[in-house]
């Protein structure tokens, strides 16, 4: 990842996060909590339960982790305890979230990669030719990231069939946005080396909480739990999950105005003759061209953080924007416009 700017008050569009914040009624849970809260080990019943109701699977189809990051760490640690034949494989494509590679390295696996065509849309074809008995996991994304993309669900349902006994791992950090989810009780039963891995950072604003969850048939979390850190949610998570997921009419706020900035990014962005790629999610990838690091450092002094995304496969010339409050967004087009229309 870039290293982090200086975003000491400047508007933070760089990391997809929820530029609006958690909902009131969290804050107001985390105001309540105690001094033993900080000095007793969470329960996670109510929290898991929690998820679980939100997801409509049962709770014991639910890991919660700390950020989905830790979630990604702990399946792909589960799927490289097989080492029959060598070095295992992990399977993604380029671009994509570069936590995944950065944990397939690090517990001493490879990762391949597929390149995504112009349109930064998943192929599920070239994925499936990819795989080799060297393959123990394929990492995907939906809505895709950096593109925002989607593809129909029923092509992972097969691809989680094709790749087969490779466990195929669906990330689906930003399909609150999208509104469309693989996790139901039957698909697991029907495909159990399928995992999702959900995160409650974006549409919900816990980022800072760190609050994620994997969701899978028991079988397949059954070797996943004991990676987990005992405790890994802290006190403070863990009270705020199960009121965020209550709190639905904030989460349906929130996936409204990113929709909205969405369109008016795409909006400014037709206007201004740059091109952009047809995101469900809280963020918009946009081709701004040769000068597109100059454009970034201008952003940043307007106070308009956003991130460099040029340097990987098909992202050539492209930057991304949180699309997250609707005032903010107006901000960042009006900082582009100054950017762009003052160099012509």
């Amino acid at each position: 990842m870039n290293s982090e700017p200086n975003t000491a008050n400047a508007l933070r569009l760089h990391l997809n996060e929820n530029t609006a914040g958690c909902s009131p009624a969290v804050l107001e849970a985390l105001h309540a909590l105690s001094r033993t809260a900080a000095g007793f080990y969470p329960d996670y019943d109510e929290p898991r339960e929690a998820a679980a109701q939100f997801l409509g699977v049962r709770s014991d189809h639910i890991q919660l982790t700390n950020g989905l990051d830790e979630g990604i760490l702990a399946v792909t640690a589960a799927a490289f305890r097989d080492r029959t034949g060598g070095v295992p494989d992990a399977l993604g494509v380029v671009p994509a979230f570069d936590v995944f590679e950065g944990c397939a390295t690090a517990l001493g696996g490879r990762m391949v990669t597929v390149p995504l065509g112009s349109d930064l849309t998943l192929n599920p074809d070239e994925l499936r030719k990819a795989v080799t008995p060297q393959t123990r996991i394929v990492f995907v994304t939906n809505p895709h990231n950096p593109s925002g993309t989607t593809i129909p669900l029923e092509r992972f349902r097969s691809l989680a069939r094709d790749v087969r006994p490779a466990w195929l791992f669906v990330d689906e950090t930003y399909t609150d946005f999208a509104g469309v989810t693989l996790v139901e009780t039957s698909i697991f039963s029907e495909h159990p080396n399928l995992i999702v891995g959900r995160s409650f950072s974006k549409a919900f604003g816990l980022a800072g909480l760190r609050t994620g969850a994997l969701v899978a048939h028991p079988a397949t979390l059954e070797p996943i739990r004991p990676i987990v850190p005992v405790f890994s949610l802290n006190a403070w998570a863990t009270a705020a999950l199960p009121v965020a997921l209550a709190d639905r009419a904030y989460r349906d706020w929130y996936v409204a105005q990113a929709a909205a900035s969405r369109s008016l990014l795409v909006g400014a962005c037709a206007r201004l003759g740059l091109d952009t790629w047809p995101s469900a999610a809280n963020f918009q990838l946009v081709r701004v061209g040769e000068r597109v690091e100059e454009i970034v450092a201008a952003l940043a002094a307007r106070g308009v953080i956003v991130r460099n995304r040029s340097r990987e496969h098909g992202c050539e010339g492209c930057l991304r924007i949180t699309a997250g409050l609707v005032e903010d967004t107006r901000r960042a087009i009006d900082a582009l416009e100054e950017v762009l229309c003052g160099a012509r």
